[in-house]
């Protein structure tokens, strides 16, 4: 995700991507960075320093478990924001029952993998029409190549978890919750129609993609790198946040922890569906003391929210934080699908 001041390579539904110009790669495959959204933190999205980044009491939700998926609002955009995926759902294959399975168990499920540095036309070829066109309208192929692979792989993934042709998924997003337009928002299964809520995100390299029962989700992955010192003092940060961080030696365990501060916070905001625009960063308590699960509390738009934000362990090299909302409907188990390509 994007950490704050540089967020030039956030990548979410609020931004464009489109240029005046096509894109010299476009034949090759789409390339992309762009400029920050006043909405970021609809998509999958990067973090504070240029890079790419990323509770609820501890009966709030079970911990994450390891190993290939074993335990370890309102509809689309109206005029059709995505078009038509190719292919059909198997006729033999309900994909209403696995996710019956999952609310009912107020599940959460979440798979990760590394990104190409190339676009991958097998990637490309899952892709809906919107999502071709942001990814063409992006200048440098790397970043198009990671949000080509992140909208692919989310397919996958629920392919895999709903027994479906991933071709035959389509992703849309939400009408914006804060500013109630609807040509950006949170993202959206719009097909299969099911009554799970989804959150993508990438970074260095790197893709995430949640599905879980409940109103919404948030996920949130964050690179870890060292941190420039300016944003330990910055506006993003509580009183008590600033303390803890204050209280640390520099070096990489202190930027570890503003990673993880950082990824708590954006993984809330995502989850809430109103960006980092819509929060006041400094007013949102992520309790960096505290394992998790715990307890978070946003306020923003309407009445304040509360979520469950627990830290995710998916690699060495990147902080991870999931936001569900607080309370029975999504305190189930969190199955961990880790990468099983090279």
């Amino acid at each position: 995700m994007t950490l704050p001041r540089d967020r030039s390579r956030a990548d979410t539904p609020g931004r464009t991507h489109e240029q005046d110009r096509t894109p010299a790669h476009a034949a090759a495959g789409p390339r992309g960075t762009g400029a920050p959204s006043r909405h970021a933190g609809h998509g999958e999205a990067r973090g504070a320093d240029g890079a790419a980044h990323r509770g609820t009491e501890a009966d709030d939700g079970g911990g994450a478990h390891r190993g290939g998926g074993q335990s370890a609002g309102e509809g689309p955009r109206p005029g059709g924001t995505v078009p038509e995926a190719p292919g059909v759902v198997r006729a033999d294959v309900d994909p209403a029952a696995p996710s019956d399975r999952l609310i009912a168990r107020g599940e959460a499920h979440v798979w990760w993998w590394r990104c190409p540095e190339r676009v991958d036309p097998a990637d490309l070829a899952l892709l809906g029409t919107d999502e071709f066109r942001r990814a063409l309208g992006m200048l440098a192929e790397r970043d198009a190549a990671e949000f080509v692979r992140t909208r692919a792989g989310a397919r996958r993934a629920l392919g895999e978890l709903l027994d479906i042709t991933p071709a035959t998924v389509r992703l849309g997003h939400r009408r914006c919750p804060g500013c109630g337009a609807d040509d950006h928002g949170p993202p959206l299964l719009v097909r299969p129609e099911l009554p799970l809520a989804i959150s993508l995100s990438r970074t260095a390299g790197w893709g995430v993609f949640v599905v879980g029962a409940g109103l919404a989700i948030g996920v949130d992955a964050e690179a870890l790198r060292p941190v420039r010192e300016t944003l330990f003092a910055g506006s993003v940060l509580t009183a008590s946040e600033r303390r803890h961080l204050d209280a640390m030696a520099p070096g990489p365990a202190r930027h570890a922890a503003f990673h993880r501060v950082w990824t708590r916070k954006e993984a809330v905001v995502k989850a809430v569906g109103v960006g980092l625009v819509g929060t006041e960063l400094d007013q949102l308590e992520t309790h960096p003391d505290r394992d998790g699960p715990l307890r978070v509390t946003h306020h923003g738009v309407g009445r304040p929210t509360e979520w469950t934000v627990e830290d995710l362990r998916l690699s060495d090299h990147l902080a991870v934080a999931l936001a569900r909302a607080a309370g029975p409907a999504a305190r189930g188990p969190v199955h961990l699908h880790p990468p099983t390509g090279p």
